[in-house]
């Protein structure tokens, strides 16, 4: 499965915002965005001014990278999206918030979306009790999602637990980091995916153009 695999701390500082990607480390003085906040390259401390078009790429490139997909399968979800009744950059958001992946990155138990995926495609995680190695599959109100007993003793899972104060709260999920499982309680609340800020209402105009 394709996959970013280059320095993601580039991709913060070229959206000029914490993308959050590195987990505990963006919390910390060691993030390479609070460190030297401006784009990286040669003319990345120059002054740019941005077109109509750069602001909704740019707009684009960052919440695909947030949740860590290729540009066609986010293009296929702005395309689930349109199809859907309701506001389609809010429907995409959905989409993208209901990925297993993510799921389990909103529940505390991986520090990052990238760790979360890892897990997935290594068979670590169970979805009502079957285990489940598709990161994009779209979990349901009422599934029980499970760390296998393996994973349980992993440092990062450890780890991830111990700082998941940090991370904003998700009313959609009914976390229990204790027992390391989670459930799907409802829908994913808009107002829960502020961090960092999404102007979905902008990857729509980019599309649509």
């Amino acid at each position: 499965m394709a996959r970013y695999v280059g320095p993601v701390c580039k991709l913060c500082r070229r959206e000029g915002m914490k993308l959050y990607l590195k987990g505990e480390r963006c919390y910390s003085e060691k993030c390479a965005y609070t460190r030297r906040p401006y784009p990286p390259g040669q003319h990345g401390q120059g002054r740019i001014k941005l077109s109509e078009y750069a602001v909704r790429l740019r707009e684009k490139q960052k919440v695909r990278r947030v949740y860590g997909v290729l540009e066609r399968q986010f293009h296929g979800y702005f395309q689930e999206a349109s199809r859907r009744k309701g506001r389609t950059g809010e429907e995409m958001l959905a989409l993208l918030e209901r990925r297993l992946d993510n799921a389990i990155y909103r529940l505390g138990l991986t520090a990052s979306r990238s760790e979360a995926r890892q897990l997935v495609r290594h068979g670590h995680v169970l979805v009502n009790g079957k285990r489940l190695d598709i990161p994009s599959y779209v979990v349901r109100v009422g599934d029980k999602l499970e760390l296998e007993e393996k994973a349980r003793k992993f440092k990062l899972v450890a780890a991830a637990i111990a700082g998941a104060e940090k991370r904003p709260p998700t009313s959609w999920l009914d976390a229990d980091r204790a027992n390391f499982t989670g459930t799907v309680k409802s829908g994913p609340v808009r107002e829960d995916l502020n961090e960092p800020e999404i102007r979905e209402q902008l990857v729509v105009e980019y599309y649509s153009r």
